[in-house]
């Protein structure tokens, strides 16, 4: 899920580290905070979150992404990777179940205990805040870094370049979000929108989330010290459109 301030699994305060929007999202016009909204969602989020991933109700990620992310872990052949905003776990188990090293970390203490008691021990509850400022130590030297669905707010940059300094020599940051253009709805321009989550079971909050454009997300790589080495438009054969984008970057030399 989304860590303020998830191969490890980056998924911070709840993230959008494993969704993928299946309806068209709207610009936020009337919050003034969308950061802290953002994070405030996730909280309130979590336990419909939890339910929806582990019934099965989000149809894209089990038509296209979550296998999407997996090949791309695996492609790499990592021994250890690191799960940033793992939310409530199903990558870390999924990538136990193959063999790899999985370590998890995510800002809501609900999906962290939830991601625990399914199994996977290694997963720590830490902000996007103090994983920019180091105050909690998540192991480093990992070969692969994953962030599904985890990277919705607007300043990356920071979190791009804390993870960029745990990775191993030869290591890559491997990004799954929302294809810009298909989750522009004509929009395409950074800036704030809105998910409303219709049509999902539960009670649940809107939230905010930042859509950046192929360029932004780019320039953002480039500016925490990474290049774009791979990049991927996962879909559906009988979808017109991307359900995904999915980025492959590594260190700069």
């Amino acid at each position: 899920m989304y860590l303020t301030n998830r191969v490890i699994v980056l998924r911070g305060q709840a993230s959008l580290l494993h969704y993928s929007v299946t309806q068209p999202t709207t610009s936020v016009t009337d919050m003034s905070d969308p950061e802290s909204c953002l994070l405030q969602s996730w909280h309130h989020n979590a336990r419909s979150w939890i339910e929806a991933i582990r019934s099965g109700s989000i149809e894209s990620r089990l038509q296209v992404t979550d296998q999407a992310i997996l090949l791309a872990v695996q492609s790499r052949q990592p021994e250890c990777v690191l799960d940033l905003g793992c939310g409530e776990g199903w990558l870390l188990r999924a990538l136990a179940e193959r063999g790899i090293d999985a370590v998890g970390v995510d800002g809501d203490a609900t999906l962290v205990e939830a991601a625990r008691a399914a199994g996977s021990s290694m997963v720590h509850l830490a902000s996007y805040e103090q994983l920019v400022e180091a105050t909690v130590d998540i192991g480093r030297d990992y070969d692969l870094i994953c962030a599904n669905f985890a990277l919705l707010h607007q300043d990356i940059i920071p979190l791009l370049a804390a993870m960029n300094a745990l990775l191993a020599p030869g290591g890559a940051l491997v990004i799954q979000t929302l294809h810009p253009w298909s989750a522009a709805a004509g929009d395409y321009q950074d800036g704030w929108r809105e998910e409303t989550f219709t049509g999902f079971k539960g009670h649940w909050q809107p939230m905010p989330w930042y859509l950046r454009t192929l360029s932004s997300w780019i320039r953002a790589l480039d500016m925490a010290g990474l290049r774009l080495t791979d990049l991927q438009e996962p879909q559906h054969p009988q979808r017109p459109v991307p359900q995904s984008l999915l980025l492959v970057a590594e260190p700069r030399g």
